[in-house]
C-alpha cells in the first residue's frame, strides 16, 4: 500500500498512458481539474438536496463539503480518494431534535449543529481508538447482519416525510412523481456521465415541470427569483454557531455509529476497486470524518461523510488519483462562495425536493438489503432474522423511548437495539 511510502503525501507521478491511475498518481493537471469538477458536479445533487431536507443553507453546507473533503486529504496523507459531503443520517435526528416540518430554513439550526459537533466528536474518538486498537473490534460490533438493518431502519424512518412532500395536492403529486420518474429513467437507461447523475439532471426535469406550470399556467405557487437577483456573485456563507442542548445532543450524537459503518463499507470498497489494503488507514480516515463535521458544524453546516457517488465515478473513469479530490475540494469551496448560487438553489420547489426525497430515502432503506446480500448474511439463523425484524419495525414505526428528561427517536432506537439484541441473542445462543 502506498500508506507505506515514506513522508506524509505521496510523490504523485505522472501518468500518461492507458490503464488505471493509482491514487498515488497524477494526470497532467489539465485533466485533473476537469476531473475534480466532474466530481463536484457527481456529489452536487445529494450535497445540495440533504441540507434542504434539514433546513440548512445548501450554500454553507457546499463550502463545508469542500473544506471537509480538503481536510480529509491532509488528514489522510493524501492516500485515500474520497470525497466529503452531507450525510442523509443526520436527517431523521436533525428534524427530530429542531421540530422542523420541511419547507425554508430551519430557525432551530444552532440546536441541530450541537448535536451534529457531538456525533463528530464520537467519531473522531471511535477514529482514535482504532488508530490505537485497530479497525477489527469494530467489524465485531457491527457485523453485517446490524449494518444492514440500521441503514435500511434509517430510510423507512424518512419514508414518511418524502410521502408528505409529494402529496399536498394534485399539482404537487405529479411534479413529484414527474422528477421521480426522471430520476429513475435517467439511472437506469442514462448513458456516459449522465447515468452517474440522475439526481441532478431529474431535479432540473421536475424544476422545468414546476416552471411550466406555476409560472406559466398559473397553476400553482410560482418561483420567486427576488432572491436570486439581489444575491451578489461573490460572498461569504451565511455562518451559524452551534447552541447545545442536552437532548438534541443525546439524540444527534448517535449517527457517528451509522457513519462508521457507512464509512468503513467505502473504504473496503475502495480497497477492492484499487487492489489495494487501507486497513491502516481506517483510524485517520474516521478521525477525518469526524474532525470535517466537528468544523462544519461551528460554522452552520452539515454533518459530512464519504460519498459513494464519487466511488461510482472513480469505478467508470479508473482515475483513483487523489489530487483530484483536492481539486474537486477547491471547486466546492469557491462554489460555496457564491451567494448567488446559494439563492438558486433555495428556488427548488418543495414538490421536486419531495420526488428526490422519495428516490433517495428509499435507496436509503434499499442499501440496507444490498448490505445483506453482498455479505451472505444468513436470515435462517434467528439471531439475524429478529435483529433485523426488530431494527426495521422500531425505525420505520418511529419507535420513541422516553427515560426521564431522555427521549430517544426512531433512528437512534434501531441503531442501539440492533446492536444491544445480536448481541444479546448471541450470547443465548438461539
Amino acid at each position: 500500500m502506498s500508506g507505506t511510502q515514506s513522508g506524509w503525501f505521496p510523490s504523485w507521478p505522472l501518468r500518461t498512458g492507458p490503464g488505471d491511475v493509482a491514487p498515488d498518481q497524477r494526470l497532467p493537471w489539465p485533466q485533473t481539474t476537469l476531473m475534480g469538477v466532474q466530481h463536484v458536479v457527481a456529489m452536487f445533487g445529494s450535497t445540495a438536496l440533504a441540507p434542504l431536507l434539514m433546513g440548512f443553507d445548501p450554500n454553507t453546507a457546499v463550502f463545508f463539503s469542500g473544506i471537509g473533503t480538503l481536510l480529509f486529504f491532509v488528514i489522510t496523507g493524501g492516500r485515500l480518494p474520497s470525497y466529503l459531503g452531507s450525510s442523509f443520517a443526520f436527517i431523521g435526528v436533525v428534524m427530530a431534535a429542531t421540530g422542523f416540518a420541511g419547507g425554508g430554513l430551519n430557525p432551530n439550526i444552532s440546536v441541530a449543529l450541537g448535536g451534529i459537533l457531538a456525533a463528530g466528536a464520537v467519531y473522531a474518538l471511535i477514529g482514535l481508538v482504532v488508530l490505537r486498537a485497530g479497525a477489527e473490534w469494530i467489524e465485531r460490533l457491527m457485523p453485517p447482519a446490524v449494518t444492514g438493518a440500521v441503514v435500511a431502519a434509517i430510510g423507512l424512518n424518512l419514508a414518511p416525510i418524502a410521502a408528505k412532500g409529494m402529496s399536498t395536492d394534485q399539482f404537487s403529486s405529479a411534479i413529484g412523481l414527474i422528477t421521480l420518474v426522471s430520476v429513475a429513467i435517467i439511472a437506469v437507461h442514462g448513458r456516459g456521465m449522465a447515468k452517474r447523475l440522475p439526481i441532478l439532471l431529474g431535479s432540473m426535469v421536475g424544476y422545468f415541470a414546476y416552471y411550466v406550470g406555476a409560472n406559466i399556467l398559473d397553476l400553482a405557487k410560482p418561483i420567486d427569483y427576488s432572491g436570486v437577483v439581489a444575491a451578489p456573485w461573490f460572498g461569504m456563507p451565511h455562518f451559524t454557531h452551534p447552541t447545545f442542548s442536552a437532548s438534541a445532543m443525546v439524540l444527534i450524537a448517535p449517527i457517528a455509529i451509522i457513519l462508521v459503518a457507512e464509512n468503513l463499507g467505502h473504504i473496503k470498497a475502495i480497497s477492492a476497486m484499487t487492489g489495494r489494503n487501507y486497513d491502516p488507514l481506517i483510524g485517520r480516515a474516521f478521525m477525518a470524518d469526524g474532525i470535517s463535521t466537528i468544523v462544519s458544524s461551528l460554522g452552520g453546516g452539515t454533518g459530512v461523510t464519504t460519498y459513494a457517488e464519487n466511488m461510482g465515478v472513480m469505478a467508470v473513469t479508473r482515475i483513483y488519483s487523489t489530487l483530484v479530490f483536492l481539486v474537486a475540494g477547491c471547486f466546492a469551496l469557491l462554489l460555496g462562495l457564491s451567494p448567488k448560487f446559494g439563492a438558486l438553489i433555495l428556488t427548488l420547489p418543495g414538490p421536486v425536493i419531495g420526488g428526490l426525497a422519495m428516490v433517495v430515502f428509499g435507496l436509503i432503506a434499499a442499501t440496507g438489503g444490498r448490505i445483506w446480500v453482498l455479505n451472505k448474511v444468513d436470515f435462517a439463523n434467528p439471531r439475524n432474522l429478529i435483529t433485523a425484524a426488530v431494527a426495521l419495525t422500531a425505525g420505520a414505526g418511529d419507535l420513541t423511548l422516553k427515560l426521564g428528561s431522555f427521549t430517544m427517536g426512531g433512528i437512534g432506537t434501531a441503531t442501539f437495539g440492533a446492536i444491544i439484541l445480536y448481541h444479546l441473542l448471541r450470547r443465548a445462543r438461539l
